[in-house]
């Protein structure tokens, strides 16, 4: 293969058969169960990285299911979301999710930085309950319910939450384990048609494990918990914050040199 057929055909790995194909990305009928709750501000504040700030103590636990995604097939997702601003700008930190598909594993991780992990979630209806829950191995380590559409949201408001910026810490090593790829990314969801939206009550249980960590964020109180049903696209990234360009630039200072590599603000 020449050169120059390796620089055009390389979007993804492996070269000749990548794990996921190039977008848009479009989810049709996807099902949140997102259930908000207060937690522990210090434990917060060692987990959001700046130049995010924290907004108020709460976390939305998430439960996400999708059943029809160009590219990336049918899955479930779950995991914890951080409300944040950037610059002013309101918007969510994702902290980590956990995934039971290999191609959005991949490519949420290669391409935009999600911080996606291997598990076994599950969303659906038992009865009169929404249910979600998370299995690391045979391991429980998350239970959410909400009542079954108890009262409906607006959809149009819910439809404006969606398309708020959400932020990731893309982390890619160099073949000697250092850094290569170190950045604050901000994606939007696009095309959005919210078809329902539900509110009822809830409860949330999160289990410690050592390798998936979602009890390091306790869940002091309940807040509010809502059901959405969504046809959306999932929009490419910019970087916001370069922290490698940023360490770069103080080093540079600290040896006198007039040369300042700065973070990209773009």
């Amino acid at each position: 293969m020449k050169h120059e057929t390796v620089r055009t055909k390389a979007f993804a790995m492996p070269l000749t058969n990548p794990a996921f194909p190039p977008g848009p990305h479009r989810f049709v009928n996807r099902e949140y169960f997102i259930i908000q709750y207060q937690t522990d501000p210090e434990a917060l504040r060692r987990i959001v990285p700046e130049p995010l700030e924290l907004t108020e103590p709460v976390v939305n636990y998430e439960f996400i299911r999708m059943p029809d995604s160009t590219g990336f097939g049918d899955y479930t997702e779950s995991g914890q979301v951080i409300p944040v601003s950037y610059r002013g700008e309101t918007g969510s930190f994702t902290h980590q999710m956990f995934l039971n598909d290999h191609p959005p594993i991949a490519g949420g991780r290669e391409l935009w930085g999600f911080p996606k992990k291997l598990a076994q979630p599950k969303l659906a209806v038992e009865i009169d309950t929404l249910v979600g829950t998370l299995n690391y191995g045979s391991v429980r380590i998350a239970t959410g319910t909400m009542g079954y559409k108890h009262r409906a949201l607006d959809t149009a408001i819910e439809a404006g939450k969606l398309a708020a910026p959400n932020f990731l810490l893309k982390i890619i090593p160099h073949v000697e384990g250092t850094p290569r790829i170190c950045e604050l990314v901000r994606y939007h969801l696009e095309d959005i048609t919210v078809k329902g939206a539900w509110t009822g009550p809830a409860a949330l249980d999160l289990y410690s494990h050592a390798l998936a960590p979602v009890a390091e964020l306790p869940v002091l109180q309940v807040l509010s918990a809502k059901h959405i049903v969504a046809d959306l696209t999932l929009g490419l990234g910019t970087v916001v914050h370069d922290y490698l360009a940023s360490g770069a630039a103080a080093r540079r200072r600290g040896s006198g040199s007039e040369i300042l590599i700065e973070a990209n603000a773009g």
